[in-house]
């Protein structure tokens, strides 16, 4: 399988259409066999609305070969090393990282090879994670999971979010997850589960089931009310992208000083949470490797 990094890469991030990376995304390329064509795509791309250190390419690159380095027998533990990264490397605000047309160059023009190495299964990494919705492309969902489950500038949750599969690939597609005391609530149960447990993923999807099925954000928001984030902390850490240093790659970067979660929230909805999957039917799958 040919993983090697596409030649030329353009220094600054920029946007492609979803039509564009759906024109030019072949099975070759799903399958790593074909790099995309970089000076078509190049040529259609257009720039970022922020021409800042903040879009340089070569940090971000550098993250995704280390993370391909550091977890070639593991692919999936890459997820909890590279997501606050990632965030803390694409400093954005949740308006600028929902335009898909980022992600989608980032997929075809700056690492499809890390999209075909982390999602590639039997025979090809499906299209969605090259260019697809935020909790499905390749490196979206890395950057939301970050955003959606860290507790101010702290990551430590998203480590933990990141241990279970499923809590990506159910959870994060959940709307109650945008309330922060609700996304912490449910990474402290993941915490609370005995160390032997098992079948976690089937937890995991039991647990986010019966807590949508339970109430919407506005309902957990009387439960356990969470304080706005604070907005001029979180825009002083995207402007300090232009002179801090890159991540440490050792212990986990520092995320916005945007506010904490208020603690007492957080236990009161994870122990609400604790009784909804004690009580929750836990579906029993085959055992499956979820990419």
């Amino acid at each position: 399988m040919t993983t090697t990094a596409p030649h030329d890469i353009p220094p600054v991030l920029g946007l492609l259409s979803d039509a564009v990376a759906a024109k030019h995304l072949s099975r070759g390329m799903q399958s790593g066999q074909e790099r995309p064509p970089q000076v078509a795509l190049r040529k259609v791309a257009q720039p970022l609305p922020w021409a800042e250190k903040r879009g340089r390419t070569a940090p971000i690159r550098e993250l995704i070969d280390e993370a391909m380095h550091r977890f070639a027998d593991r692919r999936t533990a890459a997820d909890g090393w590279l997501a606050p990264r990632l965030h803390a490397t694409l400093r954005m605000t949740r308006a600028e990282a929902a335009d898909r047309r980022l992600w989608n160059h980032m997929a075809m023009l700056i690492a499809p090879d890390y999209v075909v190495w982390r999602h590639k299964g039997k025979e090809i990494a499906e299209a969605s994670r090259f260019s697809g919705i935020h909790y499905t492309q390749a490196f979206s969902r890395l950057w939301w999971v970050a955003e959606l489950f860290r507790d101010g500038p702290d990551y430590k949750p998203v480590v933990t979010a990141c241990q279970v599969q499923d809590l990506l690939n159910t959870t994060l597609r959940l709307d109650v997850i945008d309330h922060r005391p609700t996304a912490l609530a449910i990474v402290r149960v993941l915490q609370d589960l005995p160390a032997d447990a098992t079948r976690l993923g089937d937890r995991i999807n039991a647990l986010s089931a019966a807590v949508n099925a339970a109430g919407s954000t506005l309902i957990y928001d009387v439960l356990a009310p969470d304080a706005p984030a604070d907005t001029e902390a979180l825009l002083d850490w995207i402007a300090d992208a232009e002179h801090d240093p890159d991540v440490p790659w050792e212990r986990l970067p520092d995320g916005p000083d945007d506010g904490r979660v208020d603690a007492h929230a957080v236990k009161r909805l994870a122990e609400f949470f604790a009784g909804l999957l004690a009580e929750a039917p836990v579906r029993e799958r085959g055992k499956k490797e979820n990419p």
